[in-house]
């Protein structure tokens, strides 16, 4: 806690004094470039990651990156969503995974959240991903390999659960909002973004256009 108390006070001190015009700025409202969906994982730092300011990103974190089906939960995920895109009329989501997810492994082992019934009621949301992992990729053995495969095929399934918001649905019919499907390698400080054309995850580069690096194709859903 103590470490907490004195990053607050080295922010006030050393940060926000030399950005006061941008937080006083803030106070008449905001207006994001985006909203990013990321899980919550103490790992990932969406605006580290992107290297932006207070005020740029809508953040939506829940573990898994979930995005319950519209209707199946009214809570803080579409709530989220709904006021991101009807109210600061984001034009882009991103919904972006990351390497080592604690919830997608526990997805893959149903045994790890037989004590965690919350989680595992969050889970039912990945249905799609586990039996897509376990049905088309049994001839992959190796744990690391799997888990990769199965964090890439979640952020697809994620996307698709999030097309199922009215507001989402309405706005990419009305061509004002763009999906984008990330993943994190965190370890790397690489960002693979899906590319609908090639079919799979390639590596975003800095004109914003994914490269033909990959580790493996995957199918459009």
């Amino acid at each position: 806690m103590q470490k907490l108390i004195e990053g607050i006070h080295r922010f006030q001190q050393e940060i926000f004094s030399k950005e006061e015009k941008l937080f006083e700025n803030l106070a008449d409202g905001q207006s994001p470039l985006a909203l990013f969906i990321t899980c919550s994982d103490s790992r990932i730092d969406p605006n580290r990651l992107t290297q932006t300011k207070p005020g740029e990103l809508f953040i939506l974190r829940t573990a898994g990156n979930i995005v319950p089906p519209y209707g199946t939960v009214f809570g803080g995920e579409a709530a989220t969503i709904e006021y991101a895109v009807r109210v600061l009329k984001v034009r882009d989501i991103i919904v972006c995974g990351h390497s080592f997810c604690g919830a997608v492994s526990a997805l893959l082992d149903s045994d790890s959240t037989e004590d965690l019934p919350a989680v595992r009621g969050l889970l039912q949301h990945a249905e799609a991903t586990r039996r897509i992992v376990v049905e088309n990729y049994t001839h992959i053995d190796d744990p690391e390999k799997k888990l990769t495969l199965a964090v890439e095929e979640n952020v697809l399934v994620q996307i698709e659960n999030l097309r199922t918001h009215p507001a989402v649905a309405a706005a990419l019919g009305r061509r004002e909002l763009n999906l984008h499907a990330w993943v994190y390698a965190f370890e790397r400080g690489i960002v693979f973004a899906f590319d609908p054309k090639e079919g799979q995850f390639v590596r975003l580069t800095e004109e914003a256009t994914p490269t033909r690096e990959s580790n493996r194709a995957l199918p459009v859903i």
